[in-house]
């Protein structure tokens, strides 16, 4: 009998397993990968690197980094080709997401993310110092980097961030918190297939007031999250917030570049009172300002955000 049980759940493994492959391939060849490759300290990143046609020596660069479960293409969908008429817009997948691999042993944290993205910069040998705009957990990670590399960059532009520690996560997401010694196994066998029996509710809440549009799965790329690591890389950023965040948060006022950050009204993902309000009480000089909207502005809001990115840089000091 148990040997029977056995064979059944190693069946049924590896049925989920060759359907969460399966599903990988489908969604690569629907969302390719867009830009070229940078080895970092071990990892492959993905980048993508956007340049004005008249190039303007007064138009500083912008890097871009992305959120949970995210990928270029959530900028590249409506936002970076507008701030490209003027400036060199940089562009990343972080490490397990979309196109990027993270370098062999321990998945990075908020802080590691954060030095990589610093060593991006240096890598790419950025005319001067970017403006680094982050949304959503890649507004925690941009955090990071200014606590960490404050010379690394000159200000930070953050959408929608993640600032706070999280004690409970929106229903959506409760279910990436898998423990480490399982985050693998579930990340190749169910995880897949349940995003993509349930991934609509997940996009729901992040647009939602405002609805999906209906070629984001592809324009977007959220079809890349129907992969066995980008399971991984997601149940692992989630962790992280666990564990980094607390610490992070508590040296908010050492912050010494400028920071703005821009939040929807209607966020129903993460609230602009936690996220946005408390911080720009805990750090000094913060500039919030609040839209209509959700919590995929760089997609729905592309012009007002990028308006709101160019007045970010004319402020003094930025």
């Amino acid at each position: 009998m148990i040997a029977k049980l056995l064979l059944a759940l190693t069946a049924t493994g590896a049925g989920l397993a060759w359907y969460s492959n399966r599903l990988a391939r489908q969604a690569e060849a629907r969302v390719p990968a867009d830009g070229r490759f940078v080895e970092i300290d071990g990892a492959r990143l993905h980048v993508v690197d956007l340049r004005p046609a008249v190039p303007d020596p007064a138009s500083p660069p912008i890097v871009l980094v992305h959120g949970l479960c995210g990928q270029v293409r959530n900028f590249t969908y409506a936002l970076a080709t507008r701030l490209a008429e003027r400036h060199r817009v940089v562009v990343l997948d972080r490490p397990g997401s979309g196109y990027s691999t993270p370098a062999p042993g321990p998945f990075p944290g908020l802080v590691a993310q954060a030095r990589l993205v610093a060593r991006l910069i240096e890598a790419l040998e950025l005319e001067e110092s970017p403006l680094l705009v982050g949304h959503s957990l890649g507004g925690a990670i941009s955090l990071a980097l200014a606590l960490e590399r404050p010379t690394c960059v000159r200000g930070l532009a953050l959408i929608a961030p993640l600032t706070q520690p999280v004690v409970e996560a929106p229903r959506a997401l409760a279910g990436l918190r898998v423990p480490a010694s399982l985050r693998w196994l579930i990340a190749r066998t169910l995880a897949v297939p349940l995003t993509r029996w349930s991934g609509d509710k997940g996009l729901a809440l992040a647009f939602s007031p405002e609805p999906v549009p209906a070629d984001f799965p592809v324009r977007g790329g959220a079809d890349l999250a129907l992969r066995p690591g980008s399971a991984f890389a997601a149940s692992s950023d989630v962790c992280s917030v666990n564990a980094e965040m607390p610490a992070l948060a508590v040296r908010y006022g050492e912050l010494a570049l400028p920071v703005a950050v821009l939040y929807g009204r209607d966020d129903r993902l993460l609230d602009h009172r936690l996220h946005g309000v408390r911080f720009a009480a805990q750090a000094p000089g913060v500039q919030l300002e609040l839209i209509d909207g959700g919590h995929m502005l760089p997609v729905t809001r592309a012009a007002e955000v990028a308006n709101w990115i160019e007045r970010t840089l004319a402020q003094p000091g930025a």
